[in-house]
């Protein structure tokens, strides 16, 4: 059961010092959310850390006030309540922003990921919510706090790249009413737009083609997978940040049902990205089975490699899953 929105609320307004995070290799929707928070609460008055273990991606650091973002300190003196924000789980954090939430009195969890555990002293998990930062532009709202055009920028990228540009089907009319609100309030977008969606580096470009280039099909055509060595990555020269929406262009092929993205970590493990156009489809069961998880439509894990074993292991219970559908 969640908390209300009144008790994290009367926490946080309780609180002198507080320290916002979200996952690592963070999103729209991670930093989005951190920052709206973060920047609200400080237009409160209130005296907040943002952090995030790994840095902006470069196709965010466009965004006002991203530079609020730091990397975690040792620790963080007399700090009263850390708030983790679009993390499924604790570890996600990363090992030193958890080192500096230990410090804190309260940990509340803020989410909409249905495999999210509840890890927090206060909890909010919403998994029927398209983003996170719709849930935080519904508990500042709720709770009366200062959103001014930094804060509404921040929630419409949370909230936009999330949804995929309202496409996916978690999109809902309250989403749309959301935007329609905070353009009410000033805020126009498309210039905004223009720089999430149509400004790319040449790097960008380079991993599409490769992408087109390397693609496979699976499952009667019904997967349509990648696998991005880290020896492409390194000749690229790819940046956080700019793999980002690749997989929309495997989702878009007609007769897939689910595109995956095979991505080679400098560690040697592989991240997956997957997604699901049939409802019927839950991907996050199959992230499950190798230590990931996230929503039924789109969801993600990390495996041990090699690359090659990992793409193997992970097409063949993704294949399964869909002859158990039909």
């Amino acid at each position: 059961m969640n908390d209300s929105f009144d008790h994290i609320g009367e926490v946080l307004r309780n609180a002198e010092t507080i320290a916002i995070a979200g996952h690592v290799r963070p999103d729209g929707d991670a930093i989005g959310s951190i920052v709206a928070l973060g920047h609200s609460l400080m237009l409160a008055g209130k005296k907040v850390r943002i952090l995030s273990e790994d840095k902006v991606p470069l196709n965010l650091a466009f965004l006002p006030e991203v530079g609020l973002v730091e990397q975690p300190p040792e620790s963080i003196e007399n700090l009263d309540v850390a708030v983790a924000l679009d993390t499924a789980v604790k570890d996600r954090l990363g090992d030193n922003v958890n080192r500096v939430f230990a410090g804190a009195k309260v940990l509340v969890n803020m989410d909409h990921h249905g495999t999210n555990p509840r890890y927090g002293h206060l909890n909010y998990i919403e998994m029927t919510s398209p983003a996170t930062g719709q849930i935080i532009f519904d508990f500042l709202k709720s709770q009366g706090l200062p959103m001014d055009a930094v804060v509404r920028d921040h929630l419409y990228t949370a909230i936009s790249t999330d949804t995929g540009s309202f496409q996916f089907s978690s999109t809902t009319a309250h989403t749309h009413r959301i935007i329609a609100e905070m353009m009410e309030a000033g805020s126009q977008f498309w210039e905004l737009c223009q720089k999430l969606y149509n400004t790319f580096p040449l790097r960008r470009l380079l991993l599409q083609k490769a992408l087109l280039n390397e693609m496979k099909l699976s499952a009667g055509n019904r997967i349509a997978s990648w696998a991005m060595s880290h020896e492409l990555q390194s000749e690229i020269g790819t940046q956080p940040g700019d793999t980002e929406g690749l997989i929309d262009m495997l989702r878009g092929i007609d007769g897939v049902i689910s595109p995956v993205i095979f991505e080679e970590m400098a560690d040697g493990r592989v991240r997956v990205s997957v997604r699901s156009k049939d409802e019927r489809l839950d991907v996050s069961k199959v992230c499950l089975v190798f230590g990931g998880g996230g929503h039924r439509m789109a969801s993600g894990a990390r495996m041990a490699g090699p690359l090659a074993v990992a793409e193997q292991r992970f097409l063949e219970a993704l294949e399964d899953e869909i002859k158990r559908i039909g």
